[in-house]
């Protein structure tokens, strides 16, 4: 069995990948979900629409948990910021 783990340890060292490490996998690139979908508008009057964008307690996630662009990162947190002063979202849950 040892022996097996060994020799998969090997064949991924030959291949070219010499800085292969287990216990880290490489994450892919989250893409702008406003960039790609040209359909997609943001609206701060839909908050099922701005939900994916908060958390559980109501804080707005951020650009490496969204996967936004700079750009529509703003878009998204001013359309929150919106929603939660005309109480369509809270500004914190319990």
């Amino acid at each position: 069995m040892a022996d097996k783990k060994q020799n998969n340890r090997k064949n991924r060292m030959n291949n070219g990948d010499e800085d292969y490490n287990p216990k880290f996998r490489k994450m892919r690139k989250k893409v702008c979900l406003l960039c790609t979908d040209k359909d997609f508008v943001l609206d701060y009057k839909n908050p099922d629409q701005l939900k994916k964008f908060i958390n559980e307690k109501g804080k707005i996630l951020p650009r490496r948990a969204t996967g936004a662009c700079a750009k529509h990162q703003r878009d998204i947190t001013i359309a929150v910021k919106r929603c939660r002063h005309i109480a369509m979202l809270p500004y914190a849950e319990n």
